[in-house]
């Protein structure tokens, strides 16, 4: 058997560099975001499901999701963005579900990167959680600089999530991404080696 670590953050934080480490050291990764893109690919039953929700607008041509149309339906109204979660959840929680008890039986350590992971309670199957850490100031500024966007366009994104001093008080482990990428990396290499001992 083995560790199961759920890692997330918010938008901007640096969750992305912080998961690229522990792939850089060969740690087997499970991706939310590939898999949620994955159970929306032509002919899946999720296709099937949020084209049902949303109608057949939301395909191109040629049967894949037309992420453009789907996202303008949704970035401005919250009832269908929770419809769409909805829609979406189970097929998503099935197939991380299902992953992690496959790799779990194969490695020591398993990292899975989960945006939304108190937000859709995944953080119970998990052994530990791991927030990658920045101030909410220092988050929407390098969102604007990042993204290009104007301080309310980053504020509104900052605020659909779960805020991170939320996510920092529920975690197990934080990585504080206030410093350069190298001192995220090291607070990394130091909790493996803490993990090793």
């Amino acid at each position: 058997m083995s560790f199961v670590l759920g890692v997330t953050g918010g938008i901007a934080t640096g969750k992305s560099t912080a998961v690229a480490h522990f792939r850089s050291l060969g740690l087997p990764i499970i991706d939310a975001d590939i898999i949620a893109r994955e159970v929306v690919e032509p002919n899946t039953e999720g296709l099937q499901a949020v084209t049902q929700a949303f109608g057949p607008q939301i395909l191109t041509d040629d049967g894949h999701l037309d992420r453009q149309t789907l996202g303008a339906l949704i970035f401005n109204d919250p009832e269908k963005r929770r419809l769409l979660n909805q829609t979406l959840s189970p097929f998503i929680r099935q197939e991380i579900l299902s992953q992690i008890e496959e790799k779990r039986q194969q490695v020591p350590l398993l990292i899975v990167d989960i945006p939304l992971l108190y937000e859709a309670d995944y953080d119970q199957y998990m052994d530990q959680t791991a927030v990658v850490y920045v101030p909410e100031a220092l988050q929407k500024e390098r969102l604007m600089a990042r993204n290009q966007l104007s301080e309310q366009e980053a504020q509104q994104r900052i605020d659909s999530q779960l805020s991170i001093e939320k996510k920092k008080q529920r975690a197990d482990i934080v990585f504080d991404n206030q410093g350069t990428i190298a001192q995220l990396n090291q607070q990394i290499d130091d909790w493996l080696a803490s993990l090793n001992k």
